[in-house]
């Protein structure tokens, strides 16, 4: 069988996840409206987001994130209300190392919820847009309590004019975590789109290794955290049916702006820790006229650099790049798809001549051979149900939910959703498991997998071999193809998830309970 080589890996493996035909992005709605930045000309001052560190002694971040609706004039959009960390978009970053710990006060001062009726669909429909929790993107920390568990709720007060509720979160990052990009965003089953679509997300660092490389450490530190809204009238309406976003056209904002400029000298290396911390689209990524080497993919770092011309990033991906100066001019960073340059590149200046590492301290891409084979099939049903979600988004296969009436066949509402009581599989820390991920869709076929509190190993792609394989946290399922993964899940027991990461999926239960055990 042929194999994929490592370049393609990088390129063909975001490609096939994220489902981009001849370069689109693509979204919850691809097949009828194309997305689009917000109509802005290149200028705006290239802004970085407040940054978040931890103090000597203990080694411990301690801070506090007020989530609150906050009415903000964002550079090339205009005065848009949007709940926020902190009142700024994106959310400040938080810069930690393994062994740290990471103690968050989260204070909800969004309104009241307001009644929602019963439904026939039970949970698997968008609501409770005011509650909120967090998850800690791709780290590496325990599942449970009061770390990176998606299982609480932190309500709002209950009534309008009551005192906003305080919420705590505490994270021990053990001393084997990886250095990287990471992510944290809210993951309250209901109303996650919604909330990613306000911009409430921010980057999380974990130093470590790789930033001891000399050519790295040389290299100016620069976040690029893609954020997608859906504005319309000055907000962000909330996820009320099917269609609600369908006719919304997509501002894509970098740390808040629409397309900034950046300044780069001749010859100067930047390293950028690019994250999609969208919702619902899939961006194809190219920058013209420069050098540009890929040295990491969701946190995980590479052996050596690999040089990329494009980069497909799923809903919640990361890719950590090193970009060397070009010719002097003016050079974009677009998306395939989307209409405005997400951000402007300016080489200017005296050159530099400034070196790429050629070894980098990666994590081995080789597993051994797995104890145990699960299936998964992702599948979307369109016009199932009746009401404003007609469509059924499931996960099926090996462990799938079962249905409530085996005689009601795809009208079932439970049968392949998200069941908070169920747990969909057990995994035994330590035993390696082979997963083959299927994207059965037709209409509604992109599926971003996403794996929490582990990273997983991708070797196929379509049932070919790659060359070398790449590990991730978050991959796109290829349409109507699959993806093969080998998972030696570590350190932690607990109740956890897998789930297509096109949020608006996972709102309406295209999500599973994964239980680590002993």
């Amino acid at each position: 069988m042929a194999s994929v080589p490592r370049r393609g890996v990088l390129k063909g493996l975001p490609l096939a996840a994220g489902a981009a035909i001849a370069g689109r992005a693509t979204s919850a709605h691809a097949d009828t409206r194309p997305t689009a930045s917000a109509p802005a000309a290149a200028g705006t001052p290239f802004p970085q987001p407040a940054t978040r560190t931890v103090r000597p002694r203990p080694r411990r971040l301690e801070t506090r994130l007020t989530v609150a609706l906050t009415e903000q004039r964002l550079p090339g959009v205009g005065t848009v209300l949007t709940r926020t960390y902190d009142g700024s978009l994106p959310g400040p970053t938080l810069r930690v190392r393994p062994g740290d710990s990471l103690h968050l006060t989260q204070v909800n001062a969004l309104p009241p919820n307001p009644a929602q009726a019963h439904h026939d669909l039970g949970m698997n429909v968008p609501h409770g847009f005011n509650t909120f929790n967090l998850h800690l993107h791709g780290m590496h920390v325990a599942p449970t309590g009061e770390a990176d568990n998606v299982f609480r709720s932190f309500e709002p007060a209950a009534t309008p004019g009551k005192a906003a509720t305080t919420w705590r979160s505490v994270v021990d990052i053990p001393l084997n975590h990886p250095a990287g990009t990471f992510w944290y965003h809210p993951h309250h089953h209901g109303s996650t789109a919604t909330q990613l679509l306000n911009g409430l997300a921010g980057v999380i660092i974990v130093e470590g290794d790789i930033d001891a490389v000399p050519e790295v450490a040389a290299a100016k530190d620069i976040v690029v955290c893609i954020n997608e809204l859906k504005v319309s009238g000055g907000k962000v309406p909330d996820l009320t049916s099917e269609t609600t976003y369908e006719d919304i056209t997509s501002t894509f904002l970098v740390n808040g702006a629409a397309n900034p400029t950046l300044t780069i000298a001749p010859g100067e290396v930047q390293r950028w820790r690019i994250v999609n911390a969208g919702a619902l689209t899939t961006l194809y990524l190219t920058l013209d006229g420069q050098q540009t080497h890929q040295i990491a993919a969701d946190g995980i770092t590479f052996t050596s650099p690999v040089p990329v011309t494009a980069l497909q990033l799923p809903v919640g991906g990361r890719a950590d790049l090193l970009v060397r100066g070009g010719e002097p001019g003016v050079h974009r960073l677009t998306a395939g798809g989307v209409r405005q340059p997400l951000m402007t590149l300016k080489v200017t200046g005296t050159p530099r001549a400034m070196a790429l590492p050629t070894r980098l301290p990666g994590r081995p891409t080789t597993l051994p051979e797995p104890a145990r084979k699960r299936s998964l099939i992702f599948r979307s049903y369109e016009n199932v149900f009746s009401g404003d979600f007609r469509n059924a988004y499931r996960i099926l296969g090996d462990g799938e939910t079962p249905p409530t009436d085996p005689q009601a066949g795809r009208t079932d509402p439970q049968w392949g959703r998200f069941r908070p009581d169920y747990v969909n599989h057990r995994v035994r820390l330590g035993q390696v498991e082979e997963w083959t991920v299927t994207n059965d869709s037709r209409r509604h076929a992109h599926h971003p997998l996403h794996l929490h509190t582990n990273h997983f190993l991708v070797t196929e792609i379509n049932h070919r071999p790659l060359a070398t394989p790449v590990w991730h946290d978050t991959v796109g399922l290829p349409p109507h193809g699959s993806i093969t993964l080998r998972l030696r899940a570590e350190d932690f027991t607990g109740r956890s998830m897998v789930h297509c990461h096109q949020s608006q999926h996972e709102d309406e239960g295209m999500m599973q309970i994964v239980e680590y055990v002993r």
